[in-house]
């Protein structure tokens, strides 16, 4: 199946705080070594873009934002 929205981390942006991984409940990010890394993108929600709201460095994107309407989900930061 093709993935058609998913999250893009810029390491040239992110801090490595960890909030991406501390704050999705969908398990889509693990840390490896200090970076934040996305290891299951189909967990992510499509239009969910609560790790995107909490990461203070701006440095996730999504693969197939369109602009459209965002979603709400279980996750509690979108």
């Amino acid at each position: 199946m093709t993935m058609n929205w998913y999250p893009v981390i810029n390491y040239d942006n992110c801090i490595e705080c960890g909030s991406c991984i501390n704050k999705c409940s969908h398990g889509v990010y693990e840390k490896d070594s200090a970076k934040p890394i996305v290891i299951y993108p189909e967990g992510c929600i499509d239009r969910c873009t609560g790790c995107q709201a909490l990461c203070p460095a701006e440095a996730i994107q999504y693969y197939g934002d369109t602009g459209g309407t965002k979603t709400t989900c279980s996750c509690g930061s979108c």
